[in-house]
This record gives structure tokens, C-alpha cells and sequence, in this order.
């Protein structure tokens, strides 16, 4: 068996596509493009390269992106002030804050800081109020890269009505509200974790298994059961190129479709990112709305 190789790249266009055409319908509508402002602080290498990443794809389809540089050592008082003008600003219809920040600020402190300050613009549903509408069954904005791998899934046509997904990662940005939507759509969901003891024992079990540890090659081929299908979102750089948390040559030999890195998940997440920004343009303008948003 050679598993069916998941394209993202085809998916993010059609998610495009439609947002380049909400992008101009809010333009039009509104007299400004939808813009997104990104806050960010130091020069994390992969936050820089997503950055770039993130304006080019914007720009490409009228959305324009502000870039708020905080200063290099910030404190709680200088993202919160952030946080509060942009709230306050009304040409900015979405926020981002871009992580890794700088210590002392953390995830736990950028997702109170947003719940108080910029809610309601909160593009990657990381405040508390997104986090626990997403818990209640009740999503609003969701973190766009957890989407993505739904998103992928939706796209191969793999059903997920009773299958077991197993989810290997519990952050609270990526491997919790992605297994939140799973249970959503009526998986039956495990979550391993660093601490789960024989990992390859779930992992075997899994028709759906989801790889987010952030550890090279995590998964091998042994690990899983034949025909599953594997969505990674790992992204390790390995002796100068990305690779994922699955071991993907061995593991394509036996899963039934499979998702590659990069040009998986990684496109799809950009794409989905800049939906979430024309949801919350189009509900702080709702005259521009051209058509039901998903």
C-alpha cells in the first residue's frame, strides 16, 4: 500500500479564492480593506519567516497587514496598552499576536491580555471566550492551524462520523481545540501526550491519527494502523531541511492517506487564517457580508 499524499497547496486555493473575492465585495462596501494588525517582538527566525509568509498572501488578495513592533524586552503593561489600541482602532478588523514573545509574556498571559483588550478581534480564537465557545460545541473563530487539518481531512473526504482519531500533542493553540472539533464531528478521540506510556499502542488503534508533538519522526512505520489516515503538523528542521513528527517514507508505505511536510497542513493554515480575518470584518461591518460566513 502507498498512501494518497494529501495536497494542501490545492486546498488553500480554493480557500482563497474565496476570500479574494469577500476581500474586494469588503472593499468595496466599506471604503478600506480588511487589515489585519500583527504584534510581535523579537526576531525568532520562524516567526519572521511566517511573517513574511503571512504579508505576501494578504497583499496578493487586498488585504492589507500592519506590522506593531513592540519593544525588544516588553512587559505585560506594553502588550496590554497594544492590545487596547488596536482594539480601539477601528480600520483594524482582526489581531494577531505572533508567538514566541519574549519572557515573562507567555501564551496563558497573550490570551487574558486578549480576552480584555481585543476580543472581538481575536483572529486566531486563542481569548477565553473563543477557547470556551470552541469547548461548548459552539465555535466562533477558530485557531486556523488546528482548521487547516480538519480543513484537509474535509477535503480528502475522510469520514469522521465513529472513527477513532488520536491526537498526539495537547497544546492549547493546536492538539486540544483540534480534538474539540474531531469530538465535534462525532469522532471518538484520544490525546497522548508526553507522558502517555506506550504511545505506539493508541497510535496503532487510530483510523485518524494526528501528529503534533514536534519531535522529528516521532511516528514510524510501525506505529500505525494500516489504511489510517495521518495528518502531521510537525515542523522540525532536520540537517537543513523541514520535516514532520511522522517518519513520512515509512509511514506513506502503510497509512492510507497522508499529509506531507511541507506543502500539508502548512499552506492550508495561512489560508484559513485570512478567513477568519474577513469573519470578523464582515461581522464588525455587517452590510459588506456577501453571503453566509462558515
Amino acid at each position: 500500500m502507498t498512501a494518497t499524499v494529501f495536497d494542501g497547496g490545492a486546498v488553500a486555493r480554493s480557500i482563497w479564492n474565496d476570500v479574494a473575492l469577500r476581500a474586494q465585495s469588503f472593499a468595496v462596501a466599506s471604503g478600506s480593506p480588511p487589515t489585519l494588525a500583527v504584534v510581535r517582538a523579537g526576531d525568532d527566525p520562524a516567526s519572521v519567516a511566517y511573517l513574511r509568509q503571512i504579508d505576501r498572501a494578504f497583499t496578493a488578495r487586498g488585504i492589507e497587514v500592519r506590522l506593531e513592533s513592540l519593544p525588544d524586552a516588553p512587559d505585560e503593561s506594553a502588550l496590554a496598552a497594544r492590545l487596547a489600541a488596536l482594539g480601539d482602532d477601528s480600520s483594524v478588523h482582526g489581531v494577531l499576536v505572533q508567538l514566541p514573545l519574549p519572557p515573562p509574556l507567555n501564551l496563558a498571559l497573550v490570551s487574558d491580555l486578549t480576552t480584555d483588550h481585543a476580543g472581538a478581534k481575536d483572529v486566531e480564537g486563542i481569548s477565553a471566550t473563543h477557547t470556551g465557545l470552541l469547548c461548548q460545541g459552539r465555535p466562533a473563530i477558530v485557531p486556523s492551524t488546528p482548521l487547516a487539518g480538519l480543513e484537509l481531512l474535509r477535503a480528502g473526504g475522510t469520514p469522521l462520523a465513529g472513527r477513532h482519531a488520536v491526537v498526539v500533542g495537547r497544546s492549547a493553540i493546536l492538539g486540544r481545540p483540534l480534538a474539540q472539533l474531531l469530538l465535534q464531528a462525532d469522532a471518538t478521540v484520544t490525546v497522548c501526550h508526553s507522558q502517555t506510556r506506550d504511545l505506539a499502542r493508541f497510535t496503532r488503534q487510530a483510523d485518524i491519527l494526528v501528529a503534533a508533538a514536534g519531535r522529528p519522526a516521532l511516528i514510524s512505520g510501525d506505529m500505525v494502523k494500516p489504511g489510517a489516515t495521518i495528518i502531521d503538523f510537525g515542523i522540525n528542521e532536520v540537517d537543513g531541511r523541514l520535516v514532520g513528527d511522522v517518519d513520512f517514507e515509512a509511514v506513506r508505505e502503510v497509512a492510507g492517506a497522508i499529509s506531507p511536510v511541507p506543502g500539508g497542513t502548512g499552506p492550508v493554515t495561512t489560508a484559513v487564517l485570512a478567513r477568519n480575518l474577513l469573519d470578523l470584518a464582515e461581522r464588525h461591518f455587517p452590510e459588506t457580508t456577501t453571503r453566509p460566513t462558515m
